[in-house]
């Protein structure tokens, strides 16, 4: 049974201490993570940046529990993923990670408010609590008016905001974006990007993985890898402040989050 980190007081969402990642053994040996150490906090808005080959997508991997660092340590939400097995590791993952994918990943033929309660008909949630759950999430990222709609019926925005709402649903410690944007025009990209203003005005903890500059000016802090380490980590607005680009993505925005209650300790 997986303990629950809330027993001993408040812990950093993420904490990664000297960790290291190597594929391969010998003169093979590809070495894609050298001693990275890294926290955040609760509430924080952290972008991860670097080029390819520096590391980021196998730090990502390690942060969501797809993968398991070679040395060092990770907890996540206090709990050590390195002293978990595989069964366990699953279950940390769906129950305490909300990922989002460049790619969407919804299914063709269900609708919007469909593909959002995935995840908890899979966790066994009743009918009628997933469909208020999954409103709820829809209303969060501002598609209240495109709950029947499939993925051919919706832009590209739109989709993304509906990948978000299915990470959203189970009240995940971290939201984990990869390249979210990555897909996206201008125009939606900088829907998707006030969302997540809106998510971070409400102290929810992301961390984004991006190449862009103008997605990780979004970010409370930055951090940049060049071939396997932290090289520059910067803190761009506090922990408890409003993201930097807040005061302009959401003044226009038209829609609320009117039902946020499932968001709770008790709702996971």
């Amino acid at each position: 049974m997986i303990p629950d980190p809330r027993q001993d007081g408040p812990k950093p969402v993420l904490s990664i201490r000297d960790v290291g990642k190597v594929y391969g053994e010998g003169d093979t040996a590809v070495h894609a993570l050298r001693g990275v150490t890294l926290t955040v906090e609760a509430g924080d808005y952290v972008a991860i940046m670097g080029a390819s080959g520096s590391g980021k997508s196998t730090l990502m991997n390690i942060i969501g529990c797809l993968d398991v660092p070679t040395s060092g340590r990770y907890l996540l939400d206090g709990i050590d993923v390195g002293a978990l097995d595989e069964r366990r590791l699953a279950i940390l993952r769906n129950r305490r990670i909300g990922f989002i994918f460049q790619s969407f990943n919804l299914i063709p033929r269900m609708t919007a408010q469909a593909n959002v309660e995935l995840p908890l008909a899979y966790g066994g949630v009743k009918g009628p609590e997933r469909r208020r759950r999954a409103l709820a999430a829809l209303r969060e990222v501002g598609l209240a008016d495109r709950t029947r709609h499939e993925p051919n019926e919706l832009s590209g925005g739109q989709q993304q905001r509906v990948a978000v709402a299915r990470a959203l649903v189970t009240a995940p410690t971290l939201l984990l974006a990869d390249e979210p944007t990555g897909a996206l025009d201008s125009g939606s990209t900088a829907d998707v990007l006030a969302v997540f203003d809106r998510l971070s005005l409400a102290r929810r903890t992301i961390v984004v993985i991006t190449h862009e500059d103008d997605v990780a000016a979004h970010a409370k802090r930055v951090v940049r890898l060049v071939d396997g380490r932290v090289v520059d980590d910067v803190r761009r607005a506090p922990v408890a402040g409003p993201p930097p680009a807040a005061s302009w993505t959401t003044q226009g925005a038209s829609w609320t989050s009117e039902d946020t209650s499932w968001t709770s300790e008790g709702a996971r």
